[in-house]
């Protein structure tokens, strides 16, 4: 094969694979060469001492439980969503479909305060069981469970379920019917086509988004600090940050995290996907959704309320309590009050915080529009050795944790250069883990957009002597318009509430993003601290809600390959 590699392209490739080297290549080395290395020589004992520490095999434990949990819980949630959405018309489909996705938009560390509120022990929940004489105030329910293990499994599935939702749904609509109705007739059960026909062929897309969740589910940081459960690896890294030149077993961890998402990533994009069935045409093409009677209709939007009102209790606490002025061992609050978004809003170190999340979360928006679309470009528009290998490097930040990122860059960026250095001046490092984190999201949509346009316009362009830059310029970026300004909302509204990265990164205070913003008030005594730490959840929750509507009337059904490796 020719490949295209002018001086343009070769310049490209070389910013693009830059960027890699410096921002995940070097952590990753740095990271690796700190677990493995000991007095100049290699070693395998930091991992023998921690398989040997009894505190550390917990939290290994507890987080392999919480993933799978939460892995098969949020499964068991989507898939029958999935069917019913894919299979049945009915009114109000379009509606139930959209609010499904509302959980996305809360980080579950967030939503974890408001579901702390209704279900800790004296929460909302128990105190209405008491009130109607249904439990007894001496022996209150512990809906939470083992110091907060079973909420975070609850949060975890409630806010992760639009995942496998997405792609479920995705991959039943592709599945062609004409299958199904030959299996049917040739005497095949429901349980039997779904058995041995339609689960096969919507296995791939059911992996791609069930590793999003599993690594997501095990390497989550804020849930567990809000709870107080620290038995977890999350949380084990994120303490032993203070020790990083002391202690090599934060190193050990976090490779052992490494490795487990490569692994798995690589599992999911080798193994799973290369063992597909194949059909010979799409789904949606082969015969139109059933429709559903009255009495179906009722029970469809029945179950999909009951999934929604109770993935959005916890969303519907923060509000609640972000206008709350005590709530304290009681139903409701016991006053109400706006002056929580006053405090946000007014000089304080929170207005500062929205203010560094807006800058921080912009400008890793344009670096990521910038990189996706030179990415893009290169993979559809030219011939390069190594494309396959470009492309899943560029959508590898979507199954690499933050907390592994940002923990290489405190590790390996320990500079004298102050801009450089997260102790110093975390700015530089939020913007560029923000962008290394969501840029798959906009390579995705970038690619999307290069291949749904024709490479004849650009052709005619160079025909009639129009430079390359100048036909990206005039022909090109207009039509991939759509998909690039839904990729870029998509970027900055999920740098607007990244977690890990502003947890780990944000040392100092007046560069705290929200997110840090809101863990540091929850960590406060004054009485109104948790209510402004929700006023402030409410506000990014509003910003997230708005981009992803954006996106998703700009994306269509295209938003669910967004979140696949």
């Amino acid at each position: 094969m020719k490949y295209d590699l002018n001086a343009a392209t070769l310049a490209l490739l070389a910013i693009v694979l830059g960027f890699f080297a410096v921002f995940l290549a070097y952590p990753a080395s740095f990271m690796l060469r700190r677990a493995f290395e000991a007095d100049g020589h290699f070693t395998l004992q930091y991992f023998g001492m921690l398989l040997a520490s009894p505190l550390q095999r917990e939290a290994l434990r507890n987080s392999f439980l919480i993933a799978v949990l939460t892995t098969g819980l949020a499964t068991l949630v989507a898939l029958p969503l999935a069917h019913l959405i894919t299979r049945y018309e009915f009114a109000g489909k379009g509606l139930l479909s959209g609010l499904l996705l509302a959980p996305m938009i809360l980080p579950p560390f967030v939503g974890a305060i408001g579901l702390k509120q209704l279900l800790a022990k004296f929460g909302s929940l128990n105190l209405l069981l008491m009130k109607v004489g249904l439990l007894s105030p001496d022996q209150p329910i512990d809906w939470l469970g083992q110091g907060g293990f079973w909420g975070i499994i609850l949060l975890h599935v409630m806010s992760l379920s639009p995942f496998p939702f997405l792609n479920l749904s995705a991959a039943m609509a592709n599945v062609d019917p004409a299958f199904r109705e030959a299996a049917q007739n040739l005497g095949a059960s429901g349980w039997r086509v779904f058995r041995t026909i339609t689960l096969p062929l919507i296995l791939p897309g059911f992996f791609a988004g069930a590793i999003i969740v599993f690594i997501w589910a095990f390497t989550d940081l804020g849930t567990p600090l809000v709870f107080g459960f620290s038995r977890v690896v999350p949380v084990q890294i994120f303490d032993s940050i203070t020790e990083l030149n002391t202690n090599p077993l934060g190193y050990a961890l976090v490779v052992f995290v490494l490795v487990l998402t490569v692994v798995l990533f690589a599992f999911s994009k080798r193994v799973l996907a290369g063992g597909r069935y194949e059909m010979f045409s799409r789904g949606h093409t082969g015969a139109p959704e059933v429709r559903a009677s009255t009495r179906q209709s009722l029970a469809i939007w029945l179950v999909f309320c009951s999934v929604i009102g109770l993935a959005l209790l916890p969303h519907l606490a923060v509000v609640v309590q972000s206008f709350s002025g005590r709530w304290f061992i009681s139903i409701l609050p016991d006053t109400w009050t706006t002056a929580n978004y006053a405090d946000i809003f007014g000089s304080g170190l929170t207005a500062t915080s929205i203010r560094n999340s807006l800058f921080f979360a912009s400008l890793s928006a344009f670096v990521d529009l910038a990189l996706g679309i030179i990415i893009a470009w290169l993979l559809t528009r030219r011939r390069i050795p190594f494309a396959g290998s470009l492309d899943a490097l560029a959508m590898l930040p979507l199954a690499l944790p933050g907390l592994v990122l940002a923990f290489g860059y405190v590790a390996a960026f320990d500079f004298k250069v102050s801009w450089l250095n997260p102790r110093e001046n975390p700015a530089f490092l939020l913007i560029v883990s923000y962008s290394v984190r969501r840029l798959p999201y906009i390579v995705r949509s970038a690619y999307a957009g290069f291949q749904q346009t024709s490479v004849t316009l650009e052709e005619a362009s160079a025909n009639l002597g129009a430079a390359p830059f100048r036909t990206l310029r005039k022909i090109t970026l207009p039509l991939l318009s759509a998909n690039l300004i839904a990729g870029t909302i998509l970027t900055f509204s999920f740098a607007m509430l990244e977690v890990s990265d502003s947890l780990i990164l944000a040392m100092r205070e007046q560069y705290f993003p929200i997110t840090k913003m809101i863990y540091q008030l929850m960590g406060r005594i004054e009485p109104n601290a948790s209510s402004v730490a929700c006023a402030l959840g409410v506000v990014g929750m509003g910003i997230l809600a708005v981009s992803l509507l954006v996106a998703g009337r700009l994306l269509g059904r295209k938003l669910g390959q967004l979140f696949r490796a």
